[in-house]
């Protein structure tokens, strides 16, 4: 390529969507500017697991090694319910033949994001600027100009792509008048984390547990230094309530009751979505990760969806950029991702809730019923894993 103004691809978001894209571009010889709006990376507990198909598709990154180092190996997973405890349990060790990491990953995003930013930082072709914000999109035939708010006031900066990798509420999708088709769940989410041992407490329970209860569902995950806690907000609980001790403690509680009160050392309330975009792409705009799409957090989809985003995004940048690919390289990636936002991810996550959420009590005596089934038949559990690891929705994706 010509040595233009505008050799570069721009990333708005400086998530673990938008770090990672930028990190496949550096490595592979694209230079690249983050553009981040806070000031740090934000220390946001939302997600935090990390399926086999992604560490698979991150491992020549750095990446997947990163994780492990600072994560939780996961070799099991469990539906559990609210009255009955355990009720089956799934081992990814029947993923062996399929992947090279059987077991999932439990490790904090930022935790990713801080690893890739630290990796960027000794590239000479990648930059990442906090305190930045993407304001407003122009296009031409040959490259994007995007207006970007900073301390020192606004500039422009020119670039060949840019990457909306900002969020739900995306500058970058808004600026190029793509819409966002879907709902939103009237429960929220409270997430906490705690120190109090679940495991001891409870015996039976692994790292990673899903938790089915009438209107109660609530997940369990271990993190390396504490245990997260999930719990549905009701319509009818603001979000000021919901924060308060009381609320959080009477959660805590029905999760598993104690004679004292838990330590909590993060909390925050979510509200949930399944949304996504009508298109991935305008132009030389292209969107990525909850720009593109957002899920119900069940089943840990909506990150690693936008992981599988990034790298497949990424390498068909990479390719034109060095004269491998044609420019028509780039059609592909809304043909190979959006079709698994809306097949896979947003119809499993959104089923996977309704049946933890279920509170009927035949059907839910049904769904309990079915999960055990999975459990006992060893061929219907590897397609169960074979499907919440995303490994499917990966190879379908690069197949069309």
């Amino acid at each position: 390529m010509s040595n233009t103004p505008y050799d570069r691809v721009v990333i708005a978001g400086g998530g673990p969507v938008g770090l990672t894209t930028a990190l496949r571009l550096a490595q592979k010889g694209v230079p690249v500017t983050v553009i981040e709006r806070e000031a740090s990376i934000p220390r946001d507990y939302r997600a935090a697991g990390f399926h086999p198909s992604t560490m698979d598709l991150l491992e020549d990154t750095g990446a997947t090694q990163a994780l492990i180092d600072r994560g939780l190996i996961c070799p099991v997973m469990q539906y559990r319910d609210r009255d009955e405890g355990k009720i089956v349990e799934f081992d990814y060790s029947l993923l062996k033949d399929d992947t090279r990491h059987p077991y999932r990953i439990q490790c904090e995003g930022f935790k990713l994001s801080e690893w890739v930013i630290s990796e960027l930082q000794g590239m000479p072709n990648a930059e990442v600027q906090f305190n930045h914000s993407l304001t407003a999109v122009r296009q031409t035939d040959d490259h994007v100009e995007a207006t970007i708010g900073s301390p020192a006031g606004q500039y422009l900066l020119k670039a060949r792509y840019l990457i909306g990798a900002d969020g739900g509420r995306s500058t970058a999708r808004k600026a190029v008048a793509i819409n966002y088709e879907g709902f939103t769940y009237p429960e929220r989410i409270l997430v906490t984390g705690t120190t109090f041992d679940f495991k001891k407490a409870l015996g039976d329970i692994c790292l990673i547990n899903y938790v089915a209860g009438p209107g109660k569902s609530c997940f369990i995950f271990r993190l390396p230094d504490l245990w997260k806690i999930g719990v549905p907000v009701p319509d009818e609980v603001d979000d000021e309530t919901a924060l308060t001790d009381e609320y959080v403690q009477r959660e805590l509680q029905e999760v598993f009751a104690r004679d004292e009160d838990y330590d909590t050392h993060f909390r925050a309330v979510f509200r949930v979505h399944q949304r996504i975009a009508e298109s991935y792409r305008a132009g030389r705009v292209f969107l990525a990760g909850d720009a593109a799409h957002v899920n119900h957090p069940a089943g840990g989809m909506g990150l690693n969806g936008g992981l599988h985003d990034a790298i497949n995004l990424a390498d068909r940048i990479a390719r034109i950029w060095h004269g491998k690919a044609p420019e028509t390289e780039l059609d592909g990636y809304e043909i190979q991702r959006r079709p698994e936002a809306i097949e896979a991810v947003r119809k499993y996550t959104d089923r996977h809730f309704k049946h933890m959420q279920e509170s009927n009590s035949d059907k839910r005596a049904r769904i309990l019923n079915e999960w055990r089934k999975l459990a006992e038949d060893r061929d219907l559990a590897y397609q169960h894993l074979i499907t919440t690891s995303m490994i499917d929705s990966l190879r379908r994706s690069y197949q069309r």
